[in-house]
């Protein structure tokens, strides 16, 4: 239906027709969804479009005002691409902006999701546009911020993590990380322990994860990152952690056999490569 609404008001020699269809979406969001026919509109004219989602953002309708964040997403999952917004990365800055204190949790959502499209494009924009928010914070905002930057943790982006108060380790050692076995079957799990410690003299503010390097078809690795925890380790504090890694074959990964590798990250640092063979 929503997109019928942008083909016929795109293809009508009617100027006013442009909005009309815009306005129509607007309507039709809360019981359909709107934002992937609202790339139609995008892709067709950006400036038109984003001038109608930043009066979006003032909208009555929580709906409505999810709409101008999720439907000009950057990279939104199964939806048409939008090639201007990857080039024009501070577009839709005035629609976040707008909405990055809303009072539903739902809007701010995908906010933060938006916020970590534009982080995978323009990291130093997106850390510049987190750090303006704290500035000005809401209670909601710092649980935003942390999911807005979840990729840039992940990719140890030092901005990042120092704006989410997790600057360099020096005082902090990690042991591990420790392999139960070096031999995983495929769809097996690694069990693994690490053990981080806190040899200076203030707390320690940490976020720990995990690297994989995934075995590719052509025989090189390639890490990927996952969660472990955030911990405050306090001085002369010793903290261990096991963690059993699955693999089991998903729709989203192929596993290759062969020689594989794991090692830990503290704070954007990485530590302790251990390696073990999948087959």
């Amino acid at each position: 239906m929503t997109e019928a609404v942008a083909v016929r008001a795109l293809g009508s020699p009617r100027d006013g027709d442009f909005e009309a269809g815009l306005g129509l979406l607007a309507a039709l969001t809360s019981r359909l969804t709107s934002e992937f026919a609202l790339r139609t509109f995008l892709n067709a004219d950006l400036d038109r479009t984003l001038a109608t989602a930043v009066g979006w953002s003032g909208h009555p309708d929580e709906h409505v005002r999810r709409l101008a964040s999720e439907g000009t997403r950057p990279r939104l999952p199964w939806a048409k691409q939008v090639p201007a917004l990857k080039q024009r990365h501070d577009a839709t800055l005035p629609i976040l902006d707008a909405l990055y204190r809303d009072d539903v949790e739902y809007v701010r959502r995908s906010v933060a999701n938006h916020l970590n499209d534009v982080s995978r494009l323009a990291p130093d924009l997106a850390v510049a546009t987190a750090a303006r928010w704290s500035a000005r914070p809401e209670p909601t905002t710092p649980r935003l911020v942390r999911h807005a930057m979840r990729t840039l943790v992940k990719a140890a982006d030092p901005g990042a993590l120092a704006l989410l108060g997790f600057p360099p380790a020096a005082d902090v050692t990690v042991s591990g990380p420790y392999l139960a076995e070096t031999s995983v079957g495929l769809g097996g799990e690694l069990a693994f322990e690490l053990v981080v410690a806190n040899k200076g003299t203030q707390d320690a503010n940490l976020v720990i994860d995990y690297v994989v390097h995934h075995r590719k078809a052509n025989g090189t690795l390639a890490p990927k990152v996952f969660k472990l925890t955030t911990r405050v380790l306090a001085p002369g504090q010793q903290l261990t952690l096991s963690r059993r890694h699955s693999f089991r074959p998903i729709s989203t990964r192929r596993y290759y056999p062969g020689e594989h590798a794991i090692e830990v990250q503290v704070n954007g640092v990485r530590s302790g490569t251990a390696s073990f063979d999948l087959g």
